[in-house]
């Protein structure tokens, strides 16, 4: 058995290379869906199936536990997933599976406040954000506006604008020349510092494939800006929840496997830059 980790295509892999550092000896099998990347384009309906076929295939790849590394997976196919299908494929499966999403570390680490925690509202007491967060993401996350909602329940001192950066996720995965990506990162940068009126305090990387282009968002925006890394976000929460569930089986050789639904072997040189060594995908 083994840990699933879920993208729309290479970008989950900056979550899935600081989830095997965290568990070195367990099993992982990555399933990028290439062959329908990216989705930040797509409607809610369609991604919530294709992500729902993405997990099928992890568990009969012998996943027990899927991790979307995808923000827009995240945001939009989850909880129905987790409310409708995931009941039915512990049944059919007959053992205990799970799909987990990368959004909710996100917001404990940009609030600093767990996820079961809601602040009290008390009715005609304006607070004024003292703070801003901008979140880079894709279309799709930017309208389920999902940072925007979930940020406000548990701090009303901070204020989330959500900056879409439509095709900038299909320029990484494709290994756009380091000079477009700079052009198109700091033009997102300035839109949203114009939409503002000056840089946010924090920034999220709220597409996993942008963790790849980390230096460039970094170098965009101003030193003083915070940027908030989903990976160790993600693996911290995971960390958590297997001390909180012993019953998943996760096996113990260190197993790798890279699936695609796209053209198998080798990703872009930027890819195996970032991976630290060439990676070569099977296909699914």
């Amino acid at each position: 058995m083994a840990i699933g980790v879920f993208d729309s295509g290479v970008g989950g892999l900056t979550v899935h290379r600081e989830l095997t550092r965290r568990f070195p000896e367990r099993d992982f099998v990555y399933l990028a869906d290439q062959a329908n990347a990216p989705y930040g384009g797509r409607g809610g309906e369609e991604i919530v199936e294709l992500t729902r076929a993405g997990c099928e295939r992890l568990f009969e790849a012998g996943a027990n536990v899927i991790v979307l590394a995808c923000n827009t997976a995240s945001a939009i196919a989850l909880r129905r997933l987790q409310q409708t299908w995931v009941p039915e494929a512990r049944a059919r499966h007959g053992r205990p599976v799970n799909v987990l999403g990368i959004i909710v570390p996100t917001i404990e680490a940009a609030t600093g406040l767990p996820w079961t925690y809601e602040a009290e509202r008390n009715e005609g007491e304006k607070v004024e954000a003292i703070a801003v967060n901008g979140v880079f993401c894709t279309a799709a996350t930017a309208m389920s506006r999902v940072y925007e909602i979930e940020i406000d329940k548990r701090r009303e001192d901070l204020a989330v604008f959500s900056e879409p950066c439509p095709g900038l996720a299909g320029l990484i995965e494709l290994g756009a020349p380091q000079e477009e990506l700079e052009v198109v990162v700091r033009d997102h940068v300035d839109a949203l510092r114009r939409r503002i009126g000056r840089h946010p305090d924090k920034a999220i990387l709220g597409c996993t494939h942008y963790e790849i282009v980390a230096d460039i968002f970094a170098a965009a925006l101003p030193p003083e800006t915070a940027i908030i890394h989903q990976p160790a976000a993600v693996a911290d929460a995971l960390e958590r929840y297997f001390e909180r569930h012993p019953e998943y089986a996760l096996g113990g050789s260190g197993r790798r496997d890279f699936l695609t639904t796209g053209a198998p072997g080798p990703q872009s040189d930027r890819v195996s830059q970032f991976w630290g060594a060439p990676l070569s995908f099977q296909s699914a």
